[in-house]
């Protein structure tokens, strides 16, 4: 794929593309670096650096990832297998110009052990080469971009998150089996991330027998009315419509989808971010009956996400969301790498990693690593509710799926 940068004026997207930083000087012993923590046993203490958006844009999702991140310090005694841990917070800011330096700093100033975070993915491809030179580990929370466990994979690299295309091609299959009179008509804004879950809906749709009807690609970051896009669709004759926008974008599209009087004719369905967090609560009665395809809602029933709802509402008094989720499973996945791991450096880590099997215990459902991203089960998830009391209730299961 071909690389992609991001413009300041990417208002509360949650993805970017690959960004090319030079591979910065080795970074010396860390605290705790090199001590034996043994099988089940107790070794020295660890320092993480916690990278995440606590300004600009992107500020809310790093609140939620922190969120994530201490509540599973908050319930395991401040203790990663077996060890005291230290979090640096650093803020990533909104783009590579401010997330890369970011993570330089936290691996050379405050000479962190692990690296845990990331919403950008010009972020995250800019920092590999400096988490490969320093042969320390990054666990990737939020950002989906293809090349980060894929073309430009290292193995000091892994992602507890998503991959774009993942969730929109979960999906395809789906809809297919509606038997959508007219097809279903494709619309992303124009930019790494939407290209990406045009392609992985597309292809997976097309194989499983779908038609597509139409595509639009808005101009991403300065479109504000959507109506030249939407009498496209009206006059493509589709019978639903999937789309991939967040942020301000999503609520700016949904909401203008139900005022040109698409809503109740043409059913829309998205990548999960359409409708995920605060932006739920903007859209209100316009999102009521979207559907979406995410890896989690809080709505999910299973005795791990039943309590993690009840902790993370008791201690900050909000729902939690994909991005909590993603994070407060970096540190579980973090605990059983290194209660097995020899030592503190990526190689160890990264062996560790690979061994630790099915995490069983997630909110999410059960899901392991494939190919350092992860393998996990779809949901797809209806808007139900009366504003402001929204929710994504699931609608069906979509099938476990890989990177695509």
């Amino acid at each position: 794929m071909a690389e992609f940068t991001l413009s300041r004026r990417a208002l509360l997207m949650l993805f970017g593309a690959s960004a090319a930083v030079p591979a910065l000087a080795a970074c010396g012993s860390s605290v705790g670096g090199g001590q034996s923590g043994g099988e089940g046993g107790e070794g020295g203490p660890v320092k993480v650096g916690l990278v995440i958006p606590q300004s600009g844009v992107y500020a809310p999702l790093g609140t939620d990832m922190q969120r994530g991140w201490d509540l599973w310090l908050q319930q395991h005694g401040n203790r990663i297998g077996g060890r005291e841990v230290t979090t640096v917070v650093a803020d990533e800011g909104e783009n590579p110009q401010t997330g890369v330096p970011a993570v330089q700093r936290v691996l050379q100033a405050d000479q962190v052990d692990v690296v845990v975070g990331l919403v950008n993915s010009a972020t995250a491809l800019g920092a590999a080469p400096l988490m490969s030179e320093a042969k320390k580990i990054l666990l990737v929370a939020n950002a989906g971009a293809a090349d980060i466990t894929g073309k430009s994979r290292t193995p000091y690299v892994w992602r507890t998150s998503f991959q774009n295309a993942q969730v929109a091609a979960a999906a395809g299959p789906y809809l297919a089996q509606q038997n959508i009179q007219g097809g279903v008509f494709l619309i992303a804004s124009d930019y790494a991330a939407g290209t990406e879950v045009r392609a992985g809906f597309k292809a997976a749709y097309e194989a499983a027998g779908g038609r597509i009807a139409g595509e639009a690609a808005p101009p991403f970051g300065s479109t504000q009315d959507y109506q030249p896009f939407l009498a496209q669709i009206r006059q493509s004759g589709a019978g639903a419509v999937f789309c991939f926008f967040a942020g301000a974008e999503a609520v700016r599209f949904v909401q203008q989808y139900a005022q040109f009087g698409l809503k109740d004719s043409v059913p829309l369905y998205g990548s999960g971010f359409l409708t995920e967090g605060g932006v739920l609560d903007a859209q209100a009665e316009a999102a009521v009956g979207v559907r979406t395809s995410l890896f989690y809602t809080d709505r999910l029933e299973n005795p791990a996400n039943t309590a993690f709802v009840e902790a993370y509402r008791g201690a900050y008094d909000a729902v939690p969301t994909c991005y909590s989720v993603s994070t407060f499973d970096a540190a579980a996945v973090l605990d059983r790498a290194l209660t097995s791991a020899t030592a503190l450096d990526g190689d160890s880590v990264s062996a560790a990693l690979d061994g630790i099997g099915p995490i069983d215990d997630s909110p999410r459902g059960s899901w392991t690593f494939d190919g350092q991203n992860p393998r996990q089960m779809m949901y797809l998830r209806t808007v139900e509710g009366t504003p402001p009391q929204l929710s994504n209730a699931v609608t069906a299961e979509l099938g476990e799926k890989a990177q695509v």
